[in-house]
């Protein structure tokens, strides 16, 4: 058994003994970049990405694979144009195992520091580049998968156990409220109560000093709440289970989250205290989808209670239950930028939905994340497919909400007469289905239609109407985005004092809460800094550059990364364009290559 080692200082084991590793950091380098890219790279391009200092660029690539396969064995394929790298069951490449679910999660707290560590290649800057984007995007594939490690360990009572994941989870990334409220849940459900409130004291001088943040609510109550806890004492049987279930779901619809909240907590208690596993796995379905999608900062707590319903369903043989808790672990997966792990959700959602009003919010949210990734023809059929889906079986609030994702694709392609035939038909579903929380959301995209048209009044009418509502339904996401519309507003009035105010304003409220819309906040940043490049304030937009580019990195959002480049170029590090190309050759969007110049 062989085992290549690509996290942490890279090396090559047999047996669990060192083997002799090829010679030269380029031979790491091309390994990691064949086994890592999505598509099988051509050897020209290899050529000129890594060696384009040699006399002969093809020449030492040739030489380069020769060590490589030295190095690795018979068993070992390096070949073809375009380059193929494949691997027989008896390689193990530790990358590899992050994309496929462990039979042992126990590997995971084997795995190394960051990808390559200590390999950088100063004649090769587009390749130092992609190894930066790729250091960032798999250390949040690690720390995802440590996560979700995590979150099965507390579903299933083992919350000691969870804690070194969780621990290592915030080592990866300490800056991440979330992980901190992870290790905190697992310390005090594991009994260590005073270990959970020395971390939320760390977590708050952390985040404090740092970034000078507030922690929310709930991390503190994470040190002495559990999920599914109620408040008060229970009131006896499966009726009283039922009662509180509906009373739940009612309070919710009516806006009365916190006491929906409450009422659900107790649904959950008695249905456990009765014995009722089948309605305590629905009560919890309903609990963790008012958690995520609900409640303001409580992701992490939606997740454990998602988790618990999930092993419920599955004792039960409740698929449908089963279908929406990973649809909804999936969702939390896609704000967070966390790509991998969100497709794993959908993707047991998927396998097990049957109609039509199962398959189309999956297909919504896949189409999400393909969108927010950059992955355009994967998010537009996705897309296409939900929202045919949700008319055929008459969701409409399902048809209007995966038409306004297409919209928004069709817009940052600057497609604008698709969005907005897509925007209009989403907000004439919207009207009627009285559907005021969702509003702000393709109101504010067709205002930006409106922009792109020169249709600045029309423009200034939406906007000022989905602020007003966004700041009403206290949504930092609808609150972002149509802060960030009027801050376009008034930049194409030329008032570009009121243009910075309102994107700072954006900034601050689309990252006001810890399980934040990584894509809005990403999408934000990228405004602000075109706009303060655009007023010559190039300290003001370097800093947002370095956070965009480290941010986009980390969620996988590809079109992002090719933006922070650009925008590093055009703050004059002249490197940043060949970073920039190599980039935006896997985005298929016509406008922004317009942007990247040849």
């Amino acid at each position: 058994m062989a085992r290549i080692r690509l996290l942490g200082p890279p090396a090559i084991e047999r047996d669990g003994a060192p083997a002799r590793p090829p010679r030269g950091r380029k031979s790491w380098a091309l390994l990691a970049y064949l086994v890592l890219t999505d598509r099988p790279p051509g050897r020209r391009h290899l050529a000129e990405l890594l060696f384009g200092d040699a006399d002969d660029p093809l020449a030492a690539l040739r030489w380069t694979l020769a060590e490589l396969r030295r190095a690795l064995g018979p068993a070992a394929s390096l070949g073809g144009d375009p380059l193929v790298a494949s691997f027989p069951a008896d390689i193990e490449v530790d990358v590899l195992l992050l994309g496929r679910d462990p039979a042992d999660p126990a590997a995971l707290l084997e795995l190394g520091g960051e990808l390559l560590e200590g390999v950088q290649l100063a004649s090769s800057p587009a390749f130092d580049s992609w190894l930066l984007v790729e250091r960032h995007r798999v250390s949040a594939v690690v720390e995802a998968r440590l996560r979700q490690a995590a979150y099965a360990l507390l579903a299933a009572g083992r919350a000691r156990e969870a804690v070194p994941y969780a621990s290592r989870a915030v080592a990866r990334n300490p800056l991440e409220e979330g992980n901190h409220e992870l290790l905190v849940r697992s310390l005090a459900l594991a009994g260590d109560r005073a270990a959970a409130a020395r971390q939320v004291a760390v977590c708050e001088d952390l985040l404090r000093n740092e970034l000078g943040l507030t922690v929310s609510p709930a991390l503190r109550e994470a040190a002495s709440a559990g999920p599914g806890r109620a408040t008060v004492l229970p009131l006896g049987g499966r009726a009283a289970a039922a009662g509180q279930l509906e009373a739940g779901r009612a309070a919710l619809l009516a806006g009365a989250v916190d006491a929906g909240l409450e009422c659900l907590r107790q649904a959950v208690a008695e249905a456990a205290r009765c014995q009722d596993e089948r309605l305590r796995a629905t009560a919890l379905l309903e609990l963790g989808k008012a958690l995520v999608h609900s409640a303001r900062g409580r992701d992490e707590e939606g997740v454990v209670v998602l988790h618990e319903a999930i092993q419920l369903a599955g004792q039960e043989g409740e698929r449908a239950t089963a279908v929406t808790a990973y649809r909804v672990l999936g969702f939390a997966e896609v704000q967070a930028g966390r790509r991998g792990t969100a497709e794993s959700w959908l993707g047991r959602a998927q396998a097990l939905a049957e109609t039509d009003d199962e398959l189309a919010p999956i297909l919504g949210v896949r189409g999400m994340n393909a969108s927010d990734r950059g992955d355009y023809p994967a998010a537009f059929e996705l897309l296409g497919e939900s929202a045919e889906r949700a008319h055929r079986c008459g969701d409409q609030r399902q048809q209007a909400w995966s038409l306004s994702i297409a919209a928004r694709a069709h817009l940052l392609r600057a497609e604008r007469s698709q969005a907005s035939v897509a925007l209009s038909r989403s907000l004439e579903l919207v009207r009627q289905q009285r559907w005021m929380a969702f509003l702000p959301w393709p109101q504010t995209l067709r205002a930006e239609a409106d922009l792109l048209g020169g249709d600045l009044e029309g423009a200034g009418e939406r906007l000022e109407h989905a602020w007003v509502l966004a700041c009403r339904l206290d949504d930092p996401c609808w609150e972002g985005m149509a802060a960030r519309g009027l801050g376009l507003l008034h930049a194409a009035k030329g008032e570009h004092r009121a243009a910075a105010r309102w994107l700072d304003e954006a900034l601050a409220r689309s990252t006001r809460v810890p399980d934040r819309y990584q894509w809005i906040h990403a999408h934000v940043l990228d405004t602000a800094i075109t706009a303060a490049l655009g007023r010559d304030e190039h300290e003001r937009a370097r800093p947002l550059a370095r956070a965009l580019a480290a941010l986009a990195a980390r969620c996988d959002m590809r079109e992002l990364v090719v933006r922070a480049h650009l925008h590093h170029w055009r703050l004059g590090e002249g490197r940043a364009l060949a970073s920039a190309r190599l980039f935006a050759a896997g985005v298929d969007n016509p406008a922004l290559l317009k942007d990247v110049p040849a």
